[in-house]
């Protein structure tokens, strides 16, 4: 198979990536409400719908503005206007859909987390999209640089890569059920799943940054990576609290 993959229809090149992209958003819902019947979920249909809502606006002005600051220097026209209108990135989705969501709950009253019936189809969204990232190379901004290593690949360009897609589906599998497996085998507060998808996920995006061909503004760091800064700052109390735990035994 050829890399970028480029299936055709009817004789029109289909858009693998953005397939798996609306695929990602079906399957990753039908999941969570396949999760969510067969849970108790403590929060009312009402205030469920009220906090998706609010996550669904968060993420997409999150993803679109950090989408723009990944390279906010670009000429004013028609062209690169609607190139703008559609770039989006997962971490400012998810960023911005965590504030959303904490906005909503602020409006509604409601005090109970809510984000832990959320962390496997999220999971499960972004390995599927994630997917769509590599089979599309070079034509999709998460490549990585070029690398001498046994890792790397022919994206589209003819120059050995490092395939960071690659890298990070390999993650998110171990995340998958590494999570599965503390849900089974801890007793986790409700909203802990959900806190330490977020620190682990945006900890190794953090370090992956670093092999992609990014614009580096602030101390080295590209906007991702202070992106992630930011999430690890907002969930400091609970990595303090795993840090005073693990030294504790």
């Amino acid at each position: 198979m050829q890399i970028p993959f480029e299936p055709q229809l009817f004789g029109y090149n289909i858009n693998i990536h953005l397939v798996l992209e609306y695929l990602a958003f079906f399957v990753a819902f039908r999941y969570y409400v396949y999760l969510r019947k067969k849970s108790t979920d403590i929060i009312s249909t009402n205030n469920r719908l009220s906090i998706i809502l609010g996550a669904a606006l968060g993420a997409l002005i999150g993803s679109r503005l950090v989408g723009f600051l990944e390279n906010p220097l670009i000429e004013f026209s028609q062209e690169n206007m609607i190139k703008l209108l559609n770039t989006k990135t997962i971490m400012g989705g998810l960023f911005g859909g965590l504030l959303g969501v904490e906005f909503a709950k602020k409006r509604i009253g409601e005090t109970q987390s809510s984000g832990d019936l959320f962390v496997f189809p999220i999971i499960l969204g972004i390995f599927i999209g994630r997917v769509g990232c590599f089979l599309s190379g070079i034509n999709e901004f998460t490549y990585g640089y070029e690398t001498t290593s046994a890792f790397g690949m022919n994206l589209g360009d003819n120059l050995l890569r490092h395939p960071t897609s690659l890298y990070e589906l390999v993650f998110l599998i171990v995340l998958f059920f590494g999570l599965k497996h503390i849900q089974k085998t801890k007793k986790l507060k409700n909203g802990d799943l959900f806190k330490w998808f977020m620190i682990l996920y945006f900890t190794f995006r953090f370090f992956i940054e670093f092999l992609k061909p990014n614009v580096f503004y602030v101390f080295g760091l590209s906007s991702i990576q202070i992106l992630c800064i930011l999430c690890l700052l907002y969930y400091r109390t609970t990595i303090f609290k795993f840090k005073e735990n693990w030294s504790a035994r």
